[in-house]
């Protein structure tokens, strides 16, 4: 190989280099943090499930967003964990994890759909008078992180769960007048 057959090589060897180690590169936590503004943060209980008879009915918290691109770059995906725990413990009440944007990058400024995230796990009672009284219903408050291009999770904000409950129970069946 001629010197200057071998010189062009080296140079397109650290040309592509270069573009891989930029391309590839992985946002440090700080970096992360300001790529995203969460806007129009909603909380609530919702059921999980719901039984009349035997009375039985489980709510779990759940959250729902948006999010605002403030990157210069577009956002392929963005793997949300949201730990949901009542207020002062330090064991999860519950967690989700959602995949957004896998098929449509969300681009710098654009703000996306919503995002609803719900507890796999929450609080047992038999009826929705039942969680007025029931000490296991207690406040609760919900961490929101992600993650994006292999780099680790980054913590975007802690918000209080609502108590308000969006459920409606069946009315009672019995004889017809």
């Amino acid at each position: 190989m001629s010197k200057v057959s071998f010189r062009i090589f080296l140079a397109f060897g650290v040309l592509a280099l270069t573009f891989f180690h930029t391309a590839c590169q992985v946002p440090t936590i700080e970096e992360l943090k300001t790529y995203f503004e969460i806007m129009d943060m909603e909380s609530k209980w919702v059921k999980k499930y719901y039984s009349p008879w035997p009375p039985k009915l489980i709510l779990v918290p759940t959250i729902s967003f948006r999010v605002k691109n403030l990157s210069d770059k577009p956002l392929k995906y963005a793997y949300f964990n949201a730990i949901f725990r009542q207020r002062g413990e330090t064991e999860n009440l519950g967690d989700n994890l959602f995949t957004a944007w896998s098929k449509k990058p969300l681009m710098p400024g654009d703000v996306s759909d919503v995002i609803s995230m719900k507890s796999n796990y929450g609080v047992e009672g038999k009826n929705l008078v039942d969680f007025k009284h029931n000490p296991g219903w207690k406040p609760c408050t919900v961490d929101l992180f992600v993650k994006i291009k292999g780099s680790r999770y980054a913590l975007l904000g802690k918000w209080e769960v609502s108590k308000e409950i969006d459920f409606k129970e069946a009315k009672p069946l019995g004889p017809k007048k």
